[in-house]
């Protein structure tokens, strides 16, 4: 995410759900679901430009569908640069 350490821990403390396992030494270890959800709230504070209290509120509003909604974002990205691209070669 090209974020510094101090944010993710930031962010740790202002979201709940995200809970990375550390060991005692205090390194955090991410699973793949805490990953996905550090991307949703990357791309609504740093892509959408919401602020911790719109990322807070949206996340209650769509809980479940919160996810679903961001990959569905990506994925419509995706298919646009796609199609960008092809435009360009044509």
């Amino acid at each position: 995410f090209n974020l510094n350490p101090s944010s993710l821990r930031y962010w740790e403390t202002e979201f709940k759900h995200l809970t990375p396992r550390k060991n005692k030494k205090g390194d955090r270890f991410y699973t793949v679901a805490e990953i996905k959800k550090l991307q949703l709230i990357y791309f609504l504070l740093r892509q959408r430009k919401y602020t911790i209290e719109g990322a807070k509120d949206y996340l209650k509003k769509y809980k479940e569908d919160a996810v679903v909604r961001f990959e569905l974002v990506q994925s419509l990205q995706q298919l646009k640069s796609f199609l960008l691209q092809i435009k360009a070669d044509l």
